[in-house]
């Protein structure tokens, strides 16, 4: 018997959620039957995909409590034809708004190219809420082309922030320079790329910091080392400035970091040194 790896993750991941419904199964579900549903659907897991995807589809299409229909979901994500995934966009077009995030983000966990791409047509018709869960099903899905499309044709200043900070949470560095090439390094894109973190970004935000023509540009740029935790540069950049005004901000954020580097500076500090 051969053990695929898709087979193994899937399996995992249901044993989890079911070690999570024997905590709460009296609160979450209200019967036994249901407690059956949910167990027979994790075994279809297991099961040839042909015989499992009817299966799946019509715990889906009947009367069934989001608890068993969102089990389904997964079950389905795992299957790999093209009704399945069929079945996956048609959920997440529907009207239940629970629903139809949770079959995005199956979506997204299940990785199949043809569904992603029919996330695109979801999410430019969608809602907020809607807009997220397929951001997050390309997150989960490692689809940093769609995201950056995101951000590079985004229509206000919050889908474009979205976008961005998924990118920084994803640490797609090239892509975060690339839309500054375009548009700058705005106070979004400076923040996200201090969530992706890394050498280079450190030194991009060092950059940023001492060549910021304003104070949000400068601002962000201390966010960013705050946020990618790069106290080192906050210091380098207290014993450069001889600006007192600065040299506090720099203290606070030391301090804020809760870095070890601080003492260095305080005791410098109470010294009378710089």
């Amino acid at each position: 018997m051969i053990i695929r790896p898709k087979l193994i993750i899937a399996t995992v991941a249901l044993l989890a959620m079911s070690v999570s419904l024997a905590q709460t199964a009296v609160s979450d579900v209200e019967d036994s039957t249901e407690i059956l549903k949910i167990a027979a659907l994790e075994a279809l897991i297991s099961a040839p995909p042909e015989r499992a995807l009817p299966l799946v589809i019509k715990v889906l299409d009947a009367e069934n409590t989001d608890e068993v229909k969102e089990r389904a979901l997964f079950v389905l994500s795992q299957i790999d034809l093209p009704e399945a995934q069929a079945k996956l966009l048609d959920v997440a077009r529907s009207d239940d708004p629970e629903l139809s995030s949770e079959a995005v983000r199956m979506i997204g966990i299940g990785g199949n190219a043809e569904a992603l791409a029919g996330l695109q047509d979801l999410y430019s018709s969608g809602d907020e809420d809607l807009r997220a869960a397929v951001l997050e099903a390309y997150m989960i899905a490692g689809d940093v082309d769609a995201v950056h499309a995101i951000a590079t044709n985004a229509s206000d200043a919050d889908e474009f922030q979205a976008a961005v900070e998924m990118l920084g949470v994803m640490g797609a560095v090239d892509r975060l320079q690339a839309l500054s090439e375009s548009s700058g390094f705005t106070e979004e894109l400076i923040q996200a790329l201090g969530i992706a973190g890394g050498d280079d970004v450190n030194a991009t935000l060092m950059e940023i910091y001492r060549d910021a023509e304003t104070d949000d540009i400068r601002e962000a740029a201390l966010e960013g080392m705050l946020i990618s935790g790069y106290d080192e540069g906050v210091l380098q950049l207290y014993k450069e400035s001889t600006n007192i005004n600065e040299k506090r901000d720099l203290l606070q954020m030391l301090s804020i970091m809760d870095s070890d580097l601080m003492m260095e500076v305080i005791d410098a500090a109470l010294a009378g040194g710089a």
